[in-house]
Protein backbone atom coordinates (compact mmCIF):
# COMPACT_ATOMS: atom_id res chain seq x y z
CA UNK A 1 0.00 0.00 0.00
CA UNK A 2 0.96 3.48 -0.57
CA UNK A 3 3.53 4.87 2.28
CA UNK A 4 3.73 1.21 3.88
CA UNK A 5 7.34 0.92 4.94
CA UNK A 6 8.98 -2.47 3.56
CA UNK A 7 12.04 -4.21 4.77
CA UNK A 8 15.07 -4.39 2.99
CA UNK A 9 15.27 -8.30 1.19
CA UNK A 10 18.09 -10.43 3.29
CA UNK A 11 21.49 -10.87 1.46
CA UNK A 12 21.76 -14.43 -0.25
CA UNK A 13 23.91 -15.99 2.05
CA UNK A 14 24.61 -19.24 -0.54
CA UNK A 15 25.11 -17.38 -3.73
CA UNK A 16 28.33 -18.80 -4.13
CA UNK A 17 27.12 -22.16 -3.44
CA UNK A 18 24.04 -21.34 -5.60
CA UNK A 19 26.16 -20.39 -9.14
CA UNK A 20 28.82 -23.45 -8.34
CA UNK A 21 26.00 -25.88 -8.39
CA UNK A 22 24.64 -24.09 -11.69
CA UNK A 23 27.93 -24.43 -13.10
CA UNK A 24 28.00 -27.97 -12.46
CA UNK A 25 24.71 -28.39 -13.64
CA UNK A 26 25.15 -26.74 -16.68
CA UNK A 27 28.51 -29.10 -17.02
CA UNK A 28 26.39 -31.92 -16.68
CA UNK A 29 23.89 -30.82 -19.08
CA UNK A 30 26.70 -30.14 -21.88
CA UNK A 31 28.28 -33.83 -21.38
CA UNK A 32 28.97 -35.98 -24.38
CA UNK A 33 27.04 -38.88 -24.92
CA UNK A 34 26.25 -42.16 -26.90
CA UNK A 35 23.42 -41.66 -29.64
CA UNK A 36 20.36 -44.10 -28.23
CA UNK A 37 19.68 -44.39 -32.33
CA UNK A 38 22.77 -45.06 -34.21
CA UNK A 39 25.09 -45.77 -31.12
CA UNK A 40 27.64 -43.13 -31.99
CA UNK A 41 29.77 -41.57 -29.29
CA UNK A 42 28.71 -37.96 -29.35
CA UNK A 43 31.23 -35.28 -27.77
CA UNK A 44 29.39 -32.22 -26.42
CA UNK A 45 29.33 -28.91 -28.02
CA UNK A 46 32.49 -26.77 -27.93
CA UNK A 47 30.64 -23.15 -29.10
CA UNK A 48 29.02 -22.29 -25.67
CA UNK A 49 25.38 -24.50 -26.02
CA UNK A 50 24.26 -27.69 -25.33
CA UNK A 51 23.99 -30.82 -27.76
CA UNK A 52 20.60 -32.58 -27.65
CA UNK A 53 21.13 -34.45 -30.81
CA UNK A 54 23.24 -36.53 -32.52
CA UNK A 55 25.47 -35.21 -35.04
CA UNK A 56 25.75 -38.62 -36.83
CA UNK A 57 22.16 -39.53 -37.41
CA UNK A 58 19.94 -36.28 -36.47
CA UNK A 59 18.20 -38.19 -33.74
CA UNK A 60 17.72 -37.19 -30.36
CA UNK A 61 15.78 -38.61 -27.23
CA UNK A 62 13.02 -37.26 -25.83
CA UNK A 63 13.76 -36.58 -21.92
CA UNK A 64 12.28 -32.46 -22.05
CA UNK A 65 8.52 -30.80 -21.40
CA UNK A 66 10.34 -27.16 -21.46
CA UNK A 67 14.09 -26.95 -22.72
CA UNK A 68 16.26 -28.23 -20.59
CA UNK A 69 13.69 -28.96 -17.80
CA UNK A 70 14.52 -32.88 -17.97
CA UNK A 71 10.57 -33.15 -16.68
CA UNK A 72 9.18 -35.62 -19.54
CA UNK A 73 8.97 -39.42 -18.81
CA UNK A 74 8.13 -40.21 -21.99
CA UNK A 75 11.82 -41.18 -23.13
CA UNK A 76 11.17 -41.80 -26.77
CA UNK A 77 13.04 -41.50 -29.70
CA UNK A 78 12.90 -38.23 -31.62
CA UNK A 79 13.61 -38.92 -35.15
CA UNK A 80 14.70 -35.66 -37.30
CA UNK A 81 11.51 -34.95 -39.70
CA UNK A 82 12.30 -31.29 -40.85
CA UNK A 83 14.46 -28.49 -40.93
CA UNK A 84 12.97 -25.04 -40.31
CA UNK A 85 15.37 -22.03 -42.17
CA UNK A 86 14.67 -18.92 -40.11
CA UNK A 87 15.83 -15.66 -41.61
CA UNK A 88 18.73 -13.67 -39.48
CA UNK A 89 19.10 -17.18 -37.56
CA UNK A 90 20.19 -20.45 -36.77
CA UNK A 91 18.43 -23.11 -38.50
CA UNK A 92 15.97 -25.17 -36.51
CA UNK A 93 15.76 -28.79 -36.81
CA UNK A 94 12.24 -30.69 -35.73
CA UNK A 95 11.96 -33.73 -33.74
CA UNK A 96 9.30 -35.94 -33.69
CA UNK A 97 8.54 -38.08 -30.46
CA UNK A 98 8.26 -41.90 -31.81
CA UNK A 99 6.24 -42.98 -28.99
CA UNK A 100 4.36 -39.94 -28.10
CA UNK A 101 4.31 -37.60 -30.78
CA UNK A 102 4.96 -34.97 -29.25
CA UNK A 103 7.49 -32.09 -32.01
CA UNK A 104 10.16 -30.12 -30.77
CA UNK A 105 12.35 -27.89 -32.46
CA UNK A 106 16.22 -27.49 -31.59
CA UNK A 107 19.14 -25.68 -32.96
CA UNK A 108 21.38 -27.30 -35.91
CA UNK A 109 24.98 -27.22 -34.74
CA UNK A 110 27.34 -26.25 -37.14
CA UNK A 111 30.25 -23.88 -35.44
CA UNK A 112 31.19 -26.55 -32.94
CA UNK A 113 33.34 -29.77 -32.98
CA UNK A 114 31.49 -33.19 -34.62
CA UNK A 115 28.85 -30.62 -36.41
CA UNK A 116 25.74 -31.73 -37.50
CA UNK A 117 25.62 -33.64 -40.64
CA UNK A 118 24.99 -31.25 -43.54
CA UNK A 119 23.73 -34.12 -46.05
CA UNK A 120 21.16 -35.62 -43.36
CA UNK A 121 19.88 -31.65 -42.90
CA UNK A 122 19.67 -30.63 -46.42
CA UNK A 123 17.63 -34.10 -47.21
CA UNK A 124 15.01 -33.35 -44.87
CA UNK A 125 11.84 -31.64 -46.09
CA UNK A 126 11.57 -27.99 -45.03
CA UNK A 127 9.45 -27.47 -41.90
Amino acid sequence: MAGERTEPSAPRVNAHRDSLETAIARRTENAGFTCAHCGGTVPPLTNGSYRNHCPYCLYSVHVDRVPGDRASGCGGLMRPVALRGRPGRHPQLLHGCERCGAVRANRAAFDTAAPDDLDLLLALPPG
